[in-house]
């Protein structure tokens, strides 16, 4: 006979069980929104809501300011890419005419996983349009580069697609 007062029923194995299984979820469903809150993501820029906060029209404008240098950018990457090694870039910037480009140019490495460990590095032109510089990927996995360059007033920014490093043998 099933009562409130048959204290049994609490030590029934599906009882028991269930209860367990709840639990679990809540705890693991816990430990990820801890984890979530400690380990933000950098797909997101942290300042989001301020950082180029420009009208329609600003940027409307940048970008046609950015079809209207139509530079090209070549860049030599090393295909073995390995944790920890430095490996040597060279980049080369053209504009229109195919008349090298020179200025400052700043590569930004860029891993969605850990934001904590992008970092931005300057290039030194070796020659006229061509920059060289040296890149030690600390953690393995997709790295993205994005690309600046800078001639007076004239600013150039390309990304290229993810690649991947691998780690050290």
């Amino acid at each position: 006979m099933i009562s409130q007062d048959n204290k049994k029923g609490l030590r029934n194995p599906w009882f028991l069980g269930m209860m367990g299984l709840i639990v679990v979820v809540l705890g693991v469903n816990g430990t990820f929104i801890w984890l979530a809150m400690q380990n933000r993501p950098a797909l997101v820029d942290r300042e989001y809501s301020t950082k180029d906060r420009k009208s329609d029209t600003a940027a409307l404008n940048d970008l046609q300011a950015h079809r209207n240098l139509a530079w090209k950018i070549a860049i030599k990457q090393p295909k073995p890419n390995v944790m920890n090694s430095p490996a040597a870039y060279e980049i080369g910037v053209a504009d229109r005419a195919g008349e090298p480009v020179s200025g400052k140019m700043e590569v930004a490495a860029y891993r969605a996983s850990d934001a904590r460990k992008d970092f931005t590095m300057n290039f030194r032109e070796t020659s006229p349009g061509n920059y060289q510089g040296y890149i030690s990927f600390p953690l393995k996995g997709y790295w993205e580069l994005r690309i600046r360059v800078k001639r007076s007033q004239d600013v150039f920014s390309v990304g290229t697609d993810r690649f991947m490093v691998a780690a050290a043998p």
